[in-house]
């Protein structure tokens, strides 16, 4: 192609761009997003002030007008990404009409009042992301509607009510509802998840093999900061692809190891619970186990030698006795983290293991029936 015939090209294409109209029903709903949101709180500088409908959405090049904020491809708006200005105000029941959306982000600002049922409407919504925000009211049945979801972040906000069972039906590979209100027992999860995050809220109830049967995917999960109770069962660390748990800061009563065949996982903090009993040496047998916490229970009786092998190691607070294991010591373990605020023998005061004082004679006569002879 001459250098001519190649500079008209560019020029054509250049004028078929600037004159792209966007679908009618894509302005409108722009329009009342934009309208949805406080003037006061739009700042000069922002991606929504430089909404000025005098110009075409998807029209390219933009000079001065809808300089971000969204993104078209053939005259259809396929993203909607808020920039972190502030924005307080509504989200428009129109953004249904976006139907071509694969992404919203609105994550970071100050919006309030109801998710918009029509938006789980949305046919082709890959991302959803309304992090940090003040939603309130319930998750409807409705999510289900979201047949090509991915991540879902609603974290954050200020969401109440029961997660619905609908949640299963999605193709979800990551969730994250973390920081809202919302209460009840954990129901059946989608079975392409890969990351769970339901940190600080109000569920209850104990740990079902139901909600989390067929996650083969799952390699984290934050379930910390809520009031599920029981037992934490065997089979839950057992989930094939699980890397990483965070199950602290519930009213866990006890917790079950299994000896695995095959496993991922790498770290688990389960501190700051209610759980008894003794601590299993079976965690010796997670070949990548590097981390560990089961700090502030009830846990009583000796520390396996078998912790030596890990990485970090959190014990303190506990009514743990007898001898810590000597090649914690040693020089040739590099494990870091407390034993301190047990009932333990002989803890050196030179180790950064054993800083924290351990219990008094008292309290841990106490824990023992008064079988518990002086600490050396």
């Amino acid at each position: 192609m001459n250098p001519i015939t190649l500079s008209t090209t560019l020029f054509l294409l250049l004028v078929t761009a600037i004159n792209a109209t966007t679908f009618s029903t894509d302005i409108l709903a722009l329009k009342s997003i934009k309208s949805g949101i406080n003037p006061t709180t739009i700042p000069p500088y922002s991606c929504l002030a430089s909404w000025n409908f005098t110009s075409d959405p998807c029209s390219n090049p933009h000079f001065t007008h809808f300089l971000c904020g969204l993104s078209c491809s053939n005259n259809r708006v396929t993203q909607l990404t808020f920039d972190r200005a502030g924005y307080s105000g509504t989200l428009s029941p129109l953004v249904s009409q976006l139907t071509q959306l694969i992404t919203i982000d609105l994550s970071d600002n100050k919006l309030s009042g109801p998710i918009p049922i029509s938006l789980f409407s949305l046919p082709n919504l890959r991302t959803l992301n309304l992090r940090s925000n003040s939603f309130s009211g319930t998750i409807p049945p409705a999510l289900s509607g979201l047949k090509t979801i991915e991540t879902l972040d609603i974290s954050h906000n200020l969401l109440t009510g029961a997660l619905p069972d609908s949640l299963s039906q999605l193709g979800l590979t990551r969730l994250d509802l973390s920081f809202n209100k919302i209460k009840g027992l954990i129901p059946k999860l989608p079975r392409n998840l890969i990351e769970l995050a339901l940190r600080s809220n109000l569920l209850s109830g104990y740990l079902q093999s139901a909600s989390f049967t067929e996650l083969t995917q799952l390699e984290v999960v934050e379930l910390g900061d809520n009031s599920l109770t029981g037992t934490i069962p065997g089979w839950f660390f057992l989930l094939p692809s699980l890397q990483q748990v965070n199950i602290a800061n519930n009213k866990f009563t006890g917790i079950e190891i299994l000896k695995p065949v095959n496993s991922n996982l790498i770290a688990v903090d389960a501190g700051y619970n209610k759980i008894t009993g003794y601590l299993s040496a079976n965690f010796s047998n997670y070949p990548m186990l590097s981390s560990l916490t089961l700090r502030y229970n009830k846990l009583h009786g000796p520390i396996p030698t078998e912790y030596s092998t890990l990485k970090r190691l959190f014990l303190d607070g506990n009514y743990l006795n007898g001898m810590p294991p000597k090649e914690f010591f040693s020089g040739k373990s590099s494990v870091s983290g407390s034993l301190g605020d047990n009932c333990l023998k002989s803890c050196p005061v030179s180790s950064e293991l054993c800083l924290k004082s351990q219990k008094s004679l008292a309290i841990c006569q106490q824990a023992y029936g008064g079988k518990v002879k002086q600490k050396s």
